[in-house]
């Protein structure tokens, strides 16, 4: 079998990069884990190739090469990833689609053969057994969250890590906190799961192979969900890195709380840890209550920022306007804490109700959903009634 494995374009937003990489001599900002872990769960007589179409174009030929096309993508690519199995079906190929993209809203897409829903250590295995004897379903989808122990390391061997800013490993898949607009848990779940340390130093030493050396994004959606074990991960992460003169930088994502714990920071720092993205939202903590980000009230907020900045640690912030709670003071609030707290990147947003996420489901209920989602939370746009009106929101 020779499979085809595509990456949608990103449409020209923040999360595009597209006028910073060429500064930097890069072509992406990451390549597509997800699809590279595919890859290593997929028979290892199979023949592979990856496109990442956001800088190597596709072409006829590729498509004529493949007898099975698998796309993944998230919610920012969904357009590109329509044309590009639109492309595939025009040449008769077995399209199978699967990722955050198509978990959460796979009803919007056409021409897919085969939707591979949920976390692919599981749903994509049945989907092979079924179709090794030519019975496969049109969807699989589980409600069963795998152990990622058992999870193969990516097939670096399908890209040139030099073409992108920087390398990816995931260390732990699912979130203990339950914020209102995030749909990482229907994703993968509340309970924290995690690799073992000797996994994620495989990974590193494959990483390591291929002469990569700076960035190493670990794009867990919250690194401290389980903060024992990611102790013990941190130990053996410093010893490698000793062993090798230190050739990755990491960054990662963390909630609040790690403010809390100065052993975990300083063994961040030992590690060579140089950032961390927290999902800050607002200083407003009547919004904090009523959107569930429990991690983040009753604590000063700045003061945790300042900690965590005193420990050495770089601090990238999310926030959010929009909220039900929001007027229209708290866009200089927003202004104002950022300025106080010294956060040197900060991403503000409009708030976005996601599919499926208990935000969708509350506005939905209210009557105040608009449109699908656009995955962008950068842009200028709502999909939703906000209670200070769009006009004011959009105009401030």
């Amino acid at each position: 079998m020779n499979i085809l494995f595509l990456y949608p374009k990103y449409p020209v937003t923040f999360w595009s990069f597209k006028y910073i990489l060429p500064y930097i001599g890069k072509k992406a900002a990451y390549p597509p884990l997800g699809l590279l872990t595919i890859a290593s769960l997929l028979p290892k007589e199979w023949n592979k190739k990856l496109i990442d179409t956001n800088f190597s174009p596709l072409t006829d030929k590729d498509i004529d090469w493949a007898d099975m096309v698998f796309i993944s993508g998230m919610i920012v690519q969904k357009e590109h990833a329509q044309i590009l199995i639109d492309w595939c079906k025009q040449h008769n190929k077995i399209v199978v689609a699967g990722g955050p993209l198509f978990t959460t809203q796979h009803e919007n897409f056409r021409n897919v053969d085969y939707f591979i829903l949920g976390e692919a250590e599981i749903t994509l295995l049945l989907f092979l057994k079924d179709f090794s004897k030519g019975r496969a379903k049109h969807f699989y989808i589980s409600n069963e969250h795998p152990d990622i122990t058992k999870t193969p390391a990516p097939m670096w061997s399908l890209i040139n890590p030099h073409h992108y800013a920087a390398m990816c490993i995931q260390y732990s898949r699912g979130c203990p906190f339950n914020c209102e607009f995030c749909d990482i848990i229907i994703m993968n779940g509340r309970i924290p799961r995690s690799k073992t340390s000797e996994q994620v130093l495989q990974e590193l030493q494959a990483i390591y192979v291929t002469g990569w050396r700076g960035s190493v994004f670990i794009v867990d959606d919250n690194f401290i969900g389980n903060q024992k074990k990611v102790k013990e991960l941190l130990v053996n992460i410093i010893k490698w890195q000793k062993q090798h003169n230190y050739p990755f930088v990491f960054f990662t994502e963390a909630s609040i709380n790690l403010a809390d714990d100065s052993e975990l920071m300083k063994l961040m720092i030992k590690a060579n840890f140089s950032m961390v993205f927290l999902g800050i939202e607002t200083p407003e903590e009547n919004s904090l209550k009523a959107i569930g980000k429990f991690q983040n009230i009753n604590r000063n907020l700045n003061e945790a920022i300042r900690i965590i900045h005193n420990h050495g640690l770089m601090v990238m912030g999310g926030f959010i306007v929009g909220f039900d709670q929001d007027n229209e003071n708290i866009f200089e609030r927003q202004i104002r804490f950022i300025q106080q707290t010294g956060i040197a990147v900060a991403m503000v947003g409009i708030l976005t109700a996601l599919p499926k996420t208990r935000l969708w489901q509350r506005l939905k209920s209210e009557n105040r959903l608009l449109e699908e989602s656009t995955g962008d939370n950068t842009l200028a746009s709502l999909n939703f009634e906000p209670k200070m009106g769009s006009k004011n929101l959009i105009k401030i």
